[in-house]
């Protein structure tokens, strides 16, 4: 029978769901450091975890007959998902299960900044009256601006319509519509940040989203204005809330997640009066703990049972007998779309992915679903795949369209990604797989190529002339960063080109810097392809 161990505490729910499963061998053995959980891990078929356990390379490679892991909760930071992939093991989580806990804890603080409610008990607990001091705001009619309109985000919205707040939002993967349809206005960012009475923050920290609300974005906001922030630390710049503070253009902060977490004990913010710090409850209540822990266990149980595939961070849903086939060409796809997701950084409004010959016959449903992973991927920062992109697009409004083809072109198997953005610009980038199988871009726009999908890229638009490539590698060449290969591109008809540079390091912001001074260089972009 297959053996599963719990190695962090659980609530009686998902254990009682567990154990009254006749065909499983359950241990309970919370609070496992990585030494005692290599030693364990040997014999057990699954691994049922929350945030506690470290479920280093060092345990997976210790983990002879592991098939699952389950992490009751969204984050798998504690995971090493790469190496669980390399071991043939899948990782799953719950995404969804703290969304109404964390929400209804940023209402709470929204309402408790408004109110000066901890200020208020502080005092009186100290043998004080002073009602005078803690006179506080209503939030009716107030203007409430939420940073991302995800799963979390709705929910806020919803709570704060009921308080007769007005909600303006900020999501670049939302449509207008959608959010009409969720009683929301989509605005910009620098009009929300200068519309908002309160701000609240429910977005994942991202290149894009670090330090989004920073000085600048606090100069626009209006004086008195109150942010939360229940997401990730970093999305608001520490620092930047401190200054807004200390000048009074600030009315207020109350954050539930902080940039090192515990916070030090001599955190700037400490000191303020309306500053509300809470250590990361968002998802602390009973009923969610007992949710994820329940989702998880049944996740955990149908597949070792089944073979059913839900809330993978690490693999599709395909059968069995053709995945290495398959296998491929889902890799080729999901590079195609982080490549178009990064270097045109676009918000895609629709989409659509054309698979000509053996990968329409394959899987077609499975290569859109891997692309479409690829092209969202850098707008979140938990791990998305081919199980939860489709239902990511679809929350955002963004329309996916597959479509297969027997033949057509120089390529008989190949895999195409078009997407287009709210002003009808659209983008293209196709591949193919080579001899060895590894992707191959073989198009992007107007440009033919046959460059290597992989490592850190540096991709350059310019003006197609002498001495570009000479230029640019005489930068690389001083700065010590090795080139494994360069593919080029030409528009026919015009002077204009491109250019696809395999490296072996990630280029600093002082290269990017000086290539982008070149005349002839008229775009950069440096990207990574995992």
């Amino acid at each position: 029978m297959p053996r599963v161990l719990v190695s962090d505490t659980l609530s009686e729910a998902g254990l009682a769901l567990l154990r009254a499963n006749p065909d499983l061998v359950v241990e309970y053995a919370p609070g496992l450091k990585e030494p005692d959980l290599v030693a364990k891990i040997v014999d057990f078929d699954a691994l049922v975890i929350r945030s506690g356990s470290k479920v280093t390379k060092k345990v997976i490679e210790a983990a002879q007959k592991l098939r699952v892991i389950g992490r009751a909760g969204i984050g798998v930071d504690n995971v090493d998902v790469d190496a669980a992939s390399k071991r043939g093991i899948l990782v799953m989580n719950t995404p969804t299960g703290n969304s109404v806990t964390t929400a209804e804890h940023a209402i709470t603080l929204i309402m408790s900044l408004a109110r000066k409610v901890p200020q208020a008990t502080a005092s009186m607990k100290a043998g004080k009256w002073e009602k005078t001091k803690f006179q506080g705001r209503e939030l009716t009619d107030k203007t409430l601006g939420v940073l991302g309109l995800g799963t979390i985000g709705r929910i806020v919205a919803d709570r704060a319509r009921g308080l007769h707040m007005k909600v303006i939002a900020y999501d670049p993967v939302l449509t207008p519509d959608r959010a009409s349809s969720l009683g929301v206005q989509l605005v910009p960012l620098p009009e929300l940040f200068a519309r908002a009475d309160v701000i609240t923050a429910h977005t994942p920290l991202t290149a894009e989203t670090r330090g989004i609300v920073n000085d600048a974005a606090i100069e626009k906001m209006k004086k008195g204005v109150l942010l939360v922030n229940c997401a990730r630390g970093g999305v608001y710049d520490e620092a930047a809330l401190g200054r807004g503070l200390e000048s009074g253009k600030i009315g207020g902060v109350a954050l539930d997640v902080f940039l090192q977490e515990p916070a030090p004990a001599d955190h700037p913010l400490f000191k303020f009066d309306n500053v509300i710090l809470t250590p990361h409850l968002g998802a602390s209540t009973e009923e969610a703990q007992e949710r994820v822990a329940l989702e998880v266990v049944e996740q955990v149980v149908n597949y070792l049972a089944t073979g059913t595939i839900v809330n993978a961070v690490n693999a599709p849903s395909v059968p069995q007998e053709i995945a290495p086939k398959l296998g491929p060409y889902l890799d080729l796809a999901r590079r195609l779309g982080a490549f178009l997701g990064q270097v045109e950084g676009i918000a895609p409004r629709a989409i659509e992915v054309e698979c000509v010959g053996e990968p329409a016959e394959l899987g077609a449903k499975a290569i859109t679903r891997a692309a479409l992973a690829g092209l969202l991927e850098r707008f979140f920062d938990e791990p998305v795949n081919a199980v939860s992109a489709p239902v990511l697009a679809e929350e955002r409004g963004i329309v996916v369209r597959e479509v297969r083809t027997e033949r057509r072109g120089k390529f008989a198997n190949l895999v195409a990604l078009r997407a287009t953005e709210e002003s009808g610009k659209l983008v293209v980038a196709e591949g193919a797989l080579a001899s060895d199988g590894s992707a191959r871009l073989t198009r992007w726009g107007d440009y033919e190529l046959d460059a290597e999908l992989f490592g850190h890229t540096l991709v350059l638009f310019n003006e197609d002339t002498p001495g570009v490539i000479g230029a640019v590698g005489t930068i690389l060449g001083r700065e010590n960063v090795n080139v494994a290969q360069v593919n080029l591109g030409r528009q026919k008809g015009t002077r204009q080109s491109v250019s696809v540079w395999n490296c072996d390091a990630a280029l600093s912001e002082g290269v990017l810097d000086e290539i982008k001074k070149l005349a002839t260089v008229a775009r950069v972009a440096s990207i990574s392809l995992k």
